[in-house]
């Protein structure tokens, strides 16, 4: 895609994105877009960087490493990286090397080996708790007592490199807009519950909602939607070197 078009692109959506905020009664510029450029090239994340996109999201840890790693000779603003996709935990170590952000954090061994490897590098690192919130989304943490025991750890200070934001789901991939609205409507629930008994962790952040229902997230309190195809068009495998 032509720099023209993917500055067109990520215009419209910022402008949906406002609209839906203040369709919703929310302030301007409470929900952040995280630019998916999953099998997309480097010089595509350019083009959106050039155009002031600055948070962009992976899933893949290994083509996340190399494109950004390629990136930082390409720019000096200050881009952010978030990984999105479930994380095998050889891949922990450069997860937390060339991220700013984990988001999908789903179990006990991920959360350790994070602080473990954030440690060693003398290094903070923010994350998120990826929740399972409806049948079809098969990633994440399906247990609000076992949610809850991670966050109980790091309001501990347990994990001292680690920094929780928030949570993220993906909502069932469904036609039926109440069996996407109660995914959000769960995911947001959560976060109260946590700051009710957590309140020294600030969890506020939640990452919901992609291109076919990132409206709807919006509306049911999403500070975060995560964009790929809207963006940068259709992926192009085999782009990266990864």
């Amino acid at each position: 895609m032509e720099t023209e078009s993917i500055a067109e692109n990520l215009a419209h959506i910022q402008e949906q994105i406002r609209d839906a905020e203040k369709k919703s009664g929310r302030k301007p510029g409470s929900v952040r877009l995280c630019a998916v450029s999953k099998f997309h090239p480097v010089q595509a994340v350019v083009e959106a960087v050039e155009a002031g996109q600055l948070l962009f999201g992976e899933n893949r840890v290994q083509e996340a490493f190399a494109k950004f790693s390629e990136l930082q000779t390409l720019t000096s603003k200050p881009y952010q990286l978030h990984i999105i996709g479930t994380l095998q935990r050889n891949k922990i170590k450069k997860a937390v090397e060339c991220a700013t952000c984990i988001q999908s954090v789903d179990r006990k061994e991920v959360l350790e080996d994070i602080q473990k490897h954030a440690f060693a590098l003398g290094k903070k690192i923010d994350i998120m708790f990826e929740i399972h919130t409806g049948e079809e989304s098969k990633a994440g943490i399906a247990s609000t007592d076992e949610l809850f025991m991670y966050a109980e750890r790091c309001a501990k200070n347990e994990f001292p490199n680690i920094t929780p934001l928030g949570l993220m789901t993906m909502a069932p991939l469904t036609q039926d807009t109440d069996a996407i609205k109660h995914s959000f409507e769960t995911l947001r629930t959560l976060r109260e519950k946590l700051n009710t008994q957590f309140p020294t962790l600030a969890i506020h952040e939640l990452s919901m909602g992609m291109s076919a229902d990132f409206i709807t997230a919006i509306e049911e309190g999403s500070t975060m939607v995560r964009i790929g195809t809207a963006i940068f068009g259709q992926r192009q495998y085999g782009a990266t070197s990864a």
